[in-house]
């Protein structure tokens, strides 16, 4: 054989390596585009059935917001009722204070007024006089409720 000869026939043996690598290359791609078929024949049974149960959670959580809506409606006027009872609560402190604020302020100025002219003597005897009648009042009306009843 000569030189061509020898160089056709690597050529050959090279080809038919070549075509058995191909075989076994295009044989696996055949088996993934199988495997790929049978997914994608799969999937619109997978989505028809992935769909209907979207198309459930959506019908479940609009039947959720109506109900949770219709209870908001229902507490609506508790909401406003305690808001108003809040204000009103607010108001009746605030004069609380503003009263309270306005007695210690007289009570100081009495107070001051007491220590300035040294009257601690005369107004606690004022005030023991005071108490002292109001309780013979107290006795005399309820002898009075007694002799009725009798």
């Amino acid at each position: 054989m000569d030189l061509v000869g020898i160089g056709v026939l690597i050529v050959a043996i090279a080809f038919a390596v070549l075509v058995i690598f191909l075989i076994k290359t295009l044989n696996n791609v055949s088996q993934v585009l199988h495997g790929v078929n049978e997914t994608v024949e799969k999937l619109p049974d997978q989505l028809d059935e992935v769909l209907k149960e979207t198309s459930e959670v959506i019908h479940q959580s609009s039947e959720t917001l109506e109900d949770l809506n219709e209870k908001i409606r229902t507490l609506n006027p508790l909401f406003y009722i305690l808001s108003d009872a809040g204000e009103a609560s607010r108001k009746l402190s605030s004069s609380l204070v503003d009263v309270t604020a306005s007695m210690k302020k007289n009570t100081t100025e009495g107070k001051e007024l007491i220590q300035k002219k040294d009257l601690n003597g005369v107004y606690g005897l004022a005030s023991l006089a005071y108490f002292l009648f109001q309780k013979r009042k107290a006795l005399k009306d309820l002898k009075q409720e007694d002799d009725h009843y009798e």
